[in-house]
Formats: structure tokens, sequence, C-alpha cells
């Protein structure tokens, strides 16, 4: 794929690589329907605040271009320089958290401090610690695997890494986010072969002081409760989930048609970022809503089929950066598919690779290209293994008796 995989067989003359077609395909496919509703779900807003109709379109095409620049660096970098700076990234990601914070730097919108001013646009550290975490942890589950399977120690280490970022964000606020690097790392040490005991254990420690920080901020508590019921108040704290159930019960089975949504019409807020899996339900159904969930499934599917893969052939780094980006999306769509629908509660994350945004969408597009680097480098493994066999079996061809006669 795009000719990576040839030219390094051929430079080297070793095991040839190659990128994961499906996952391509999928990524692929769901950054298109992603241009196709942001266009849709953006035009009125846009129009409404008198900066042109494409003009959210135009900054969405604009970040996926630099994100597909991004993708493509990754797919070129070898998985084992990213490995042996894993930890210099995290100071690095760490050291932006905290930029937030520092007067003049951060930014603060909506009474949140999660972005960095970049005086030409606002970046949010977030994103990019997402991908950076997954890093690190995948490099510290391969140089400590014996102590991450026995030893409580060697599982609390990671965890309490996961944990500090965590605080951070919670303290700009971001739950949502903190809520995802948590699950995706206890996800990531569970599949590195941790004890069932000992994550049971933390994760009854964690939901106790997730609860308290849930309960803390009234803020929090009227999500919660706007959620169980949003019809209760549907013009107040119940506006944004009831708006979008009307949307997802306006689509039914395929939809009111491309373009022709209503609530994207200044009803439902954030129409193109958070809420735009609605829109894509008003227009195009439940069919529509099949479609994108079935390529989640085929991405992250795939990534976590080829990590498993890459464990059992020895790559464990690139086994476990798979793992790790495989999780990071396919929690984060189904959080934002779940508040969408009802299912979960407002936490404000976007739908990976469709909703409009910039550091998201950048940061989605380098993890893609950094699991597409990790299929590469799993495949290279095993064509090496195959080849392995192969050529013992063509020695003892090539030195049999010709005729039976020795």
């Amino acid at each position: 794929m795009f000719g990576f995989g040839n030219k390094q067989a051929q430079r080297r003359q070793g095991p040839r690589g190659s990128f994961d077609v499906p996952l391509l395909l999928a990524a692929l496919a769901l950054a298109a329907m992603g241009v196709v509703m942001v266009t849709s779900s953006s035009i009125a807003v846009a129009d409404g605040s008198h900066v042109g109709a494409f003009y959210y379109l135009k900054k969405h095409l604009g970040f996926l271009a630099m994100g597909c620049l991004l993708a493509g660096i990754a797919m070129r970098t070898e998985l084992k320089f990213v490995e042996k700076h894993s930890t210099t990234l995290l100071l690095l990601g760490i050291f932006l958290l905290l930029v937030v914070f520092v007067p003049g730097f951060g930014m603060r919108i909506n009474g949140a401090r999660r972005w960095i001013n970049l005086v030409v646009t606002g970046f949010q550290p977030v994103e990019a610690v997402k991908l950076i975490l997954v890093a690190y942890l995948s490099s510290y589950l391969v140089r400590h695997r014996e102590g991450v399977e026995y030893e409580l120690v060697g599982v609390l280490k990671p965890l309490g890494i996961a944990a500090m970022i965590a605080a951070l964000l919670l303290l700009q606020p971001d739950f949502g986010s903190a809520m995802l690097i948590l699950s995706t790392s206890a996800g990531m040490v569970w599949l590195a072969g941790a004890r069932k005991r000992y994550l049971i254990g933390l994760a009854f420690v964690a939901v106790i002081v997730l609860a308290y920080v849930l309960l803390s901020k009234d803020y929090r508590v009227r999500r919660l409760t706007s959620f169980l019921d949003p019809f209760a108040d549907p013009y107040n704290d119940g506006f944004q989930l009831s708006q979008a159930l009307i949307a997802v019960g306006r689509g039914e089975w395929t939809g009111v048609g491309l373009g022709s949504s209503v609530q994207k019409l200044f009803y439902l807020p954030e129409a193109h970022t958070d809420f735009i899996l609605a829109v894509l339900a008003e227009e195009l159904g439940l069919a529509g809503i099949v479609g994108v969930v079935g390529l989640y499934i085929v991405m992250v599917g795939r990534g976590l089929y080829l990590g498993l893969k890459g464990v059992e052939l020895g790559q464990r780094f690139s086994g476990y950066v798979a793992y790790g980006i495989s999780l990071m999306l396919g929690l984060q769509a189904t959080v934002s598919i779940g508040v969408n629908l009802g299912v979960l509660p407002t936490k404000g994350l976007t739908l990976p690779l469709i909703s409009s945004g910039g550091s998201s969408v950048m940061m989605t597009c380098a993890m893609v290209g950094v699991l597409l680097r990790a299929t590469f480098e799993i495949n290279r493994a095993e064509d090496a293994r195959q080849s392995a066999v192969r050529q013992p079996a063509a020695a003892v061809a090539t030195s049999a008796p010709i005729g039976g006669i020795a």
C-alpha cells in the first residue's frame, strides 16, 4: 500500500511488510463520511454566523489534510524510534497539559482551560496525550511484562501514570477525556496479562473516586439527572439530549434525506461536532447508524486482531500499540454514539474521523497512521516467520536425490 512496503522490502532484501487494507479502507470511509456530514450539519450554523456557508467545511478539510500528512509521516516511522523516546514524549505531554493553566498561553473557552493559544489557532493537548500515553504504556508493558502479569506494583505503576494525567484533565475540567484515558489504560494492562483480581480491586477504588468527582460539581449532577429524563426539563439542562433524541426519532429507518435535517437548523447545539451522529441519524436513519457502527467495528476489530497477532509473533510493542489505539478509538466512538442516542450522559467527546474539529481531527489521523504502521511491522514479522519456515523446506527439496538415486 502506497509503495512503502515494496520499497523497504527491495532496499533491505528482507521480509515484506504490508499495511492492513480493511483497516485502511474503513478509516478512509469514515473520514469521507465525516466530510459529507460536516458539510451537511455546519452550513446553517456558518450561514447564521455570517462567515460563509462552507466556513466549517473548509476548516475541517484543512485540518484533515494536516492530519493525513501526520498519518503519512507516522506510517513511514519505525515504531522502535517511538519506543525509544516514549518517556521523553510522556514528559512533553504532561508539560503541555500544564501549559493550559499558564496565563497568556492557555485559553479559557466555555469555562474550561483545555487549549493552548498558537496565535493562528488553538491546540488541545489531550488529543496528543492520548497517543503519547498509548506509546508510553506499550513501552512499559514490554519492559515490565513479568511484573505486570504477577505483581500488584507492576499494575499500579502504569495505572498511576494514567491517573495522574486524568487528574490534570479533571482540573481543566475534562471528565470525558479523563474517563477515556483511564479506561484505555486499564484495558491495555488487562490485555497484557494482568491478574483480574488486581484490576477488579483497583476498578472498585476508581469507581468510588470518580463517583465523588462526578457528584462534587453541580453541573455534572445536572448532566446526570438530565440524562436520566431529558424531557423533564427540555428547554434547559435536558435541551441538548432532547433535541438529539428528536433528531434520531425523525430519521426512522432510512432517514429524511441527506441535507434535509431540521434539527441542525439552530435547534441542536454542536450539530457539526459533539452531536453530528444525531444529524446523521436524522438524515440517513438507522441504516446510516448501522453503516457507521459497522465501519468502526471493522477498524477497531482489525486493530485488536493484529495486536494479538503481534504479541504472538514477539512484536510486543507493535501489538500493544495496536491494542491501545484500537481501544482508544473504539471507546471514544462508543461514548460519542451512546451520548447521541441517549444511552450515556453528555461527555463532550467527538466522533473519531467524522466530527468537525481541529486538534481532534489531526491527532485522530495521526493515531490511525501509527496503528497502520503497527500493522505493517506485524505483517512484516509474520512474513519473516513464514520465510524462515519455507527456506529449510526449500533446502531439503533441493538436496533430495533426483529419481531416487543417491
